[in-house]
């Protein structure tokens, strides 16, 4: 069964009921809602706007943060309504489901997780935990904001992020459209208090190296580098961006001591869930003008800007 089928599902009292913000962190800041609930009932997907933040039969919303460092850090979960703890796992290793290393899932696509049953038929689900952090046991009683553990990478995920599966009497609900009484343009009311404000997509974060560093280091958070010698080879500077589409652009601007060093457009080809772009200089002959480099990247998506970020770098002898 599809994902719009079983929110057609979903009562029309859905707004009875209410979430908080699940996570600790500021959502567009220090973190962003990477993937939605599937509304598409055939093998395609799209978001409760019609955009495409969801893939095939996705039932949930991801929360994400930008990189394993911010993981290892500790985010803590929280519990979004009052409840009792109906069943919780914990255990399972902090790994990408692709890594070569990766262990068989055997099913357990949710990682460590919690599942919290409501009042009325309602339950919420968070997956995904870190190892070891879960904090409450089966039977417990919470109330809204309870730790229950820590964003982590267990279970069938690539990427850092709470899944937040909402249900009422079993059948998946789109907290951010809970009711078929909708459209692309005018969703139903959210079921957040507050609201959160959505992101079509935008910018994770940027970078400066002394290279072109590798996907996999971004997502890391080990590609970023507050100092940087006078006789590094290349100036580069990167964008991390997550819900990129076909058409977008990309403004970067690198500025040295000595004034702008490079203004550049890129517009992207693709329509991806995370994306990374780099420009970059080749080292002047004489090396790099020793002092404060600022670079600064927008992100457009027709007329509008969704986002810009600037970030500097130290060049010292």
């Amino acid at each position: 069964m599809k994902a719009l089928t079983i929110l057609l599902l979903a009562p029309a009292s859905a707004g009875a009921f209410s979430l908080t913000f699940p996570v600790d962190c500021t959502l567009t800041e220090t973190c962003f809602i990477q993937q939605y609930v599937d509304h598409d009932p055939g093998p395609q997907a799209r978001d409760f706007t019609c955009g495409p933040l969801s893939y095939d039969g996705h039932k949930g919303t991801d929360i994400a943060v930008p990189t394993l460092a911010d993981m290892e850090k500790g985010v803590t979960v929280r519990a979004a309504a009052a409840g009792t703890v109906r069943a919780t796992r914990d255990g399972l290793p902090d790994i990408m489901a692709n890594a070569p290393d990766a262990p068989d899932i055997n099913g357990q696509d949710c990682g460590n997780g919690v599942v919290l049953a409501h009042p009325e038929g309602w339950e919420t689900q968070y997956c995904h935990l870190k190892r070891g952090s879960i904090k409450v046991r089966q039977g417990q009683s919470v109330s809204i904001g309870t730790p229950l553990g820590q964003i982590g990478l267990s279970g069938n995920t690539e990427f850092p992020h709470l899944h937040l599966s909402l249900r009422h009497n079993g059948q998946v609900v789109d907290p951010f459209s809970p009711t078929d009484i909708a459209s692309c343009d005018a969703p139903a009311p959210s079921l957040f208090s507050p609201a959160l404000p959505f992101q079509p997509g935008g910018l994770i974060s940027v970078g400066f190296g002394p290279a072109i560093p590798s996907f996999d280091a971004v997502k890391s958070g080990t590609a970023v580098n507050a100092r940087l010698p006078q006789t590094a080879p290349v100036l580069a500077l990167w964008a991390h961006l997550f819900g990129t589409r076909a058409g977008d652009r990309l403004i970067f601007t690198l500025t040295g001591p000595d004034g702008k060093i490079l203004h550049e457009t890129v517009t992207l080809s693709k329509t991806q869930a995370r994306a990374m772009r780099t420009i970059g200089k080749r080292r002047p002959p004489k090396g790099w003008p020793k002092g404060s480099y600022t670079g600064i990247v927008a992100h457009q998506r027709g007329v509008e800007t969704l986002g810009q970020k600037a970030v500097t770098v130290e060049i010292l002898p």
